[in-house]
């Protein structure tokens, strides 16, 4: 009889700014995975409080997290963690707070095989900054995996076309992307933006690889 232990265990890691941006950059891929037994964790810089200036910051913020924790169960994700930093200021904020430390010591713990975050072309700072310090951080600890930037507010990859991809067929999990994604009701006019969005970018990379439905990220390290 088989050693049910002796499948080695599997973690990937999502490393955004926003509690959506897993979602729209790579909820397709990551239902697959949970799917085929991997364990997805995702790690979330801000809780994008911001959006909603005139509400109370404390009910918005628990608002923001039951939607991701909502989302997360759906996807058949491992966890959420947020790191509660102000948006527009992620690199001074995860620097004063010491967060270095705690994502050194779960990359050291949960040794992921796979990385996914922003793209370096995508125009919001804040996904910028968080590219940025995951990427010191694996150079600085020497960390060998495969990391995979996904799109949110650019539809369009011009610049990294010539690089390394990692395509997913997600024709079977399009539908439960899309079912957490509009768990996010607090923020309906991002859902009515970005849906129609995420349908074209997965029908788009679909044509272009032989697939209904697929999500296409580029290999930056």
């Amino acid at each position: 009889m088989k050693n049910q232990d002796s499948k080695k265990e599997e973690n990937v890691f999502v490393f955004c700014a926003h509690n959506d941006d897993q979602v729209i950059g790579c909820g397709g891929t990551l239902v697959k995975y949970a799917k085929e037994g991997k364990n997805f964790y995702t790690y979330i810089f801000s809780y994008g409080e911001s959006s909603h200036p005139h509400y109370n910051r404390k009910a918005i913020v628990e608002t923001r997290v039951v939607e991701s924790q909502k989302c997360d169960k759906v996807m058949g994700g491992s966890g959420v963690i947020y790191y509660g930093l102000k948006e527009g200021k992620f690199k001074e904020e995860f620097k004063n707070k010491d967060l270095k430390k705690s994502v050194t010591r779960v990359i050291k713990e949960k040794k992921p095989t796979k990385i996914f975050t922003h793209s370096i072309d995508d125009p919001h700072p804040d996904h910028q900054a968080v590219l940025k310090i995951i990427l010191e951080i694996l150079n600085e600890l020497k960390y060998k995996c495969d990391v995979y930037s996904f799109d949110v507010w650019n539809p369009i990859n011009i610049r990294k076309r010539n690089e390394p991809k990692l395509v997913v067929d997600i024709t079977k999990t399009l539908d439960v992307m899309i079912k957490a994604f509009k768990l996010h009701n607090s923020q309906k006019m991002v859902l009515l933006q970005m849906i129609p969005i995420i349908y074209t970018r997965a029908i788009l990379n679909g044509l272009e690889y032989g697939y209904r439905y697929a999500e296409v990220f580029t290999k930056i390290k």
